[in-house]
């Protein structure tokens, strides 16, 4: 996420009420989660197995519970919570708006574009030309749409992203002020949910196929004319490179890559990044050649059981 205009790092300390270590006009650009970061930004990291990573990172601004030694060419913030301190700079810098029309005044929609009854479009998004958006599909503020792309019924884009920390109280939702952002030619099917990344964006690229009752998560990026069918859920901030396909009731877990024309079975568990122009299978989800000889070593141990009680 970047800011509407550049701010220093004393502007940013004042609006959350911390101490920090740098220049007072150290300029500060934006905030973004570690995995996207860019010189300008700020990241934060609230536990010392991260903190090595978040110092090292390309963030020129680290919002952290220690004073540390502070990496040349970078600057700290110093809260007691920066988890609670980076939710107060999204909602500062992307409020919460409520709508009072179905369509938002701001909502920009491309010649040849066609809302059917019933649907929610929010404030600030952008629709392309010879669309389709059929009943009862929401779209929440700031998300993106290219041309010829068709949403079917009951499809949800830019819901918040299931990100929380445990507290003593209960569970403390990681604010979302990031977008979803579809490219031309993409297929949506009905009842799907589109997470909104957290400061970035869930994106889906060009051509991409989705079926029903897909789930995908905050700050992924699906590539180019992938194909998903019914059920699958992609936690956050996975990547699926370009041409991959995946079948029904697949779960893949977050953080991990799917390489380029990877084809990945039903009901299989991803839990690792997978490469490129292989076909997976299983749980946990492994290539087709790796899987059939665990399977047939599987089959063998009755066998083997039965000749040691005969030793």
């Amino acid at each position: 996420m970047k800011f509407p205009k550049p701010y220093t790092l004393k502007e940013i300390s004042d609006l959350i009420d911390t101490s920090y270590v740098g220049a007072n006009d150290f300029p500060v650009l934006g905030m973004n989660e570690i995995h996207v970061v860019e010189p300008g930004d700020i990241v934060f990291v609230d536990h010392p197995k991260y903190y090595d990573k978040a110092l090292e990172s390309a963030a020129t601004i680290v919002l952290i519970n220690k004073e540390v030694e502070c990496p040349e060419g970078k600057a700290l913030l110093i809260s007691d919570d920066p988890f609670r301190d980076f939710n107060k700079l999204t909602e500062h810098f992307k409020p919460f708006k409520s709508s009072n029309a179905a369509i938002a005044a701001d909502a920009v929609i491309g010649e040849g574009t066609i809302i059917q009854p019933n649907c929610f479009i929010g404030n600030n998004v952008t629709i392309g030309k010879n669309c389709v958006i059929h009943s009862n599909v929401s779209i929440y503020d700031d998300s993106i749409i290219g041309d010829n792309v068709t949403i079917h019924a009951g499809s949800v884009l830019g819901a918040s992203a299931f990100y929380y920390k445990k507290r003593p109280e209960g569970y403390d939702q990681l604010k979302s002020g990031g977008r979803v952002v579809i490219e031309d030619n993409v297929d949506i099917g009905a009842a799907c949910t589109i997470d909104r990344g957290v400061t970035g964006d869930t994106t889906i690229k060009k051509g991409a196929k989705i079926d029903n009752q897909v789930q995908v998560g905050h700050d992924t990026v699906i590539g180019e004319k992938c194909l998903i069918a019914s059920q699958v859920g992609i936690a956050g901030c996975t990547i699926i490179e370009d041409e991959v396909t995946i079948w029904g009731q697949v779960g893949i877990t977050s953080g991990v890559t799917i390489g380029k024309k990877a084809v990945i079975s039903a009901k299989a568990g991803v839990s690792k990044s997978l490469e490129g122009n292989k076909s997976y299978f299983g749980i946990p989800a492994d290539d087709f050649r790796s899987k059939y000889k665990e399977i047939a070593s599987i089959r063998k141990i009755p066998e083997i059981l039965d000749k040691l009680k005969d030793l």
